[in-house]
């Protein structure tokens, strides 16, 4: 099933780059595209942003309550780093990179150690913690998802799948693998990784990026999968009507032009899921972003297009108050479309608001 969001009275932001002060920018970014960024844990009192990029570096923020920012450290591998992650105390952060390999930085001591080896690029990682067993699951394009436990040099649990992993995401006792063939595993977690359920994707092209959302009790019970056509799928994993409640809808696409009322279509490059209101954010190759009520299926904002290249990343801090996006080139255009002169950037900017979902009339 395919709904269009309705559209509220205000979608179009007009608080955008260069006309306003909102929207404030991270010093010191990365020299190459960003992959993907986090806020610290709600456990430290400070707000940390951590990015991760094709410079092979993975830079740490303090945004400070002003709105200043202070790049404070930065780590390297020796190719690409894809993703990164906190732990849940906010003590470490862990790198996924091209170079096989994936690091723990322990901020305090400033170290950072090699916890795990693929034989392909890794590109996904997430720090699990639940009440038996703490872990540090890796996805890579060799196949297989590994399950380590950071002091030892073998994986606790390797999982084997048909393609290689393309996106994933944690949240409580739920683990969902997206692959290159459009595969979704969701994974329980409490009793260690075992698998829960296979779902049949309802999105027809590659999928880009997977992001879990939460019920009123902030238990995980469903998901969001963007495609590279400019479509987000809404899944829930136990649901008794799946045909009414899972649904797709289109986004990052151009205003159809007359006379031929073509459309351009881009990317999903992410998506990102609220911590309070559970409104969600997408980001785009079409280098805007938009804001959404999943359940009132609505559309609550949209960006203009900032610094005329994609946004590549975005995240939510803890408490919900910010929201952050990186602008920088995504490789939808092959090295032939990297532009050396545009700019890599990150802004962020006050959400808490603008994320309440509308109240109905």
């Amino acid at each position: 099933m395919t709904t269009l969001f309705g559209l509220s009275n205000n979608t179009t932001a007009t608080n955008t780059l260069g006309s306003n002060q909102k929207d404030l920018e991270v010093v010191q970014p990365p020299d190459d595209a960003i992959s993907c960024m986090k806020f610290s844990p709600i456990a430290l009192p400070q707000t940390y942003l951590i990015a991760s990029s094709w410079a092979n570096d993975i830079r740490c923020w303090e945004i400070q309550s002003n709105g200043q920012t202070v790049a404070k450290a930065i780590q390297k591998h020796d190719a690409p780093i894809l993703s990164c992650c906190w732990s849940d105390d906010g003590s470490k952060v862990f790198t996924a990179s091209c170079d096989k390999t994936a690091k723990m930085w322990d901020l305090q001591a400033n170290t950072f150690v090699q916890i795990a080896a693929h034989d392909q690029p890794i590109r996904t990682i997430h720090y699990i913690q639940r009440p038996s067993y703490t872990c540090v699951m890796t996805g890579s394009w060799d196949r297989t998802v590994k399950f380590w436990d950071t002091r030892q040099a073998t994986p606790l649990k390797q999982l084997t799948l048909n393609e290689r992993v393309y996106a994933a995401d944690v949240c409580g006792p739920m683990a969902v693998i997206t692959t290159a063939d459009r595969a979704i595993q969701v994974y329980s977690l409490d009793q260690g990784p075992t698998e829960y359920k296979k779902i049949e994707s309802l999105l027809k092209y590659q999928h880009r990026c997977v992001s879990i959302f939460t019920d009123k009790s902030k238990n995980p019970n469903g998901f969001a999968v963007g495609s590279i056509e400019g479509r987000v799928a809404i899944m829930y994993v136990d649901t008794t009507n799946p045909s009414v409640d899972n649904f797709t809808f289109k986004c990052h696409r151009s205003t159809p032009q007359p006379p031929t009322n073509t459309q351009d279509i881009f990317a999903v490059n992410d998506i990102a899921f609220h911590p309070v209101h559970g409104t969600l954010s997408t980001v785009g190759s079409d280098g805007r972003y938009s804001f959404w009520d999943k359940d009132d299926r609505t559309k609550l904002k949209t960006s203009d297009v900032i610094n005329d290249q994609a946004i590549t990343c975005c995240t939510f801090d803890s408490r919900g108050q910010l929201f952050a996006y990186a602008s920088s080139y995504d490789w939808h255009k092959g090295h032939e479309g990297n532009v050396q002169t545009k700019k890599n950037a990150i802004y962020f900017r006050q959400c808490f608001e603008e994320m309440k979902p509308k109240q109905k009339k």
